[in-house]
């Protein structure tokens, strides 16, 4: 993917709201499947789209990985893709928690030490919502095909109106805990993922 992703180094400072970046998502979405990917954000919008994107070819390949058509060949080449595209989106959830520590820190936020810590980081929750953005992008085009019957349209209608209340209850639920933190009555903490499986140093079966 094009565009500035992480070329200079820096830390950005969060900026905006959820509702700015939940945008950022749908419209990304949107726009990948007529054009190539890029990334035309910078700063703290930029880490959000690079983090979005791999989620955005992660979905493309499991779609792949389920297809009984394809060759054996292809299933292993899919899942190797999988595994380093899962790898970079954990990640830069990583990357994005990351950033609101340190712009916590600029913010010179005071945090008591008793402060309550929320079982879920913001980072996976702008994760979440990535993944939400393309399955509302995909229920939609379920509900635009000439080739199925009521019972399945229905049956996806149902689903895609869910999601659009997940998707509404998990923005309005970040946009809480973000105000939360910056106003010191939260604590935020990186969670490292520590995966395993793709260090050869810990995998017994990459070792020997």
């Amino acid at each position: 993917m094009s565009g500035p992703a992480d070329d200079s180094g820096r830390i950005p400072r969060v900026t905006g709201s959820v509702q700015d970046w939940t945008q950022l998502q749908i419209d990304c979405v949107r726009r990948w499947h007529d054009e190539p990917m890029a990334n035309p954000y910078s700063g703290w919008l930029g880490w959000v789209c690079q983090q979005h994107a791999f989620n955005f070819e992660l979905w493309h390949e499991e779609d792949v990985a389920r297809n009984p058509k394809v060759t054996d060949a292809r299933i292993a080449e899919v899942k190797r893709s999988i595994d380093r595209l899962n790898q970079q989106r954990n990640d830069w959830i990583e990357k994005l928690d990351d950033a609101i520590t340190e712009s916590i820190q600029q913010s010179d936020v005071v945090v008591p030490e008793d402060a309550p810590i929320n079982t879920e980081t913001p980072g996976s929750a702008i994760d979440r919502l990535s993944i939400m953005s393309l399955r509302l992008f995909h229920y939609a085009e379920q509900l635009q095909r000439q080739d199925v019957d009521a019972g399945h349209r229905s049956k996806v209608e149902a689903r895609w109106l869910l999601c659009q209340v997940q998707h509404a209850d998990l923005s309005a639920s970040l946009q809480t805990l973000i105000d939360d933190i910056f106003a010191g009555h939260k604590r935020h903490k990186t969670y490292r993922q520590m995966k395993m499986y793709n260090d050869p140093s810990l995998n017994p079966e990459m070792s020997g």
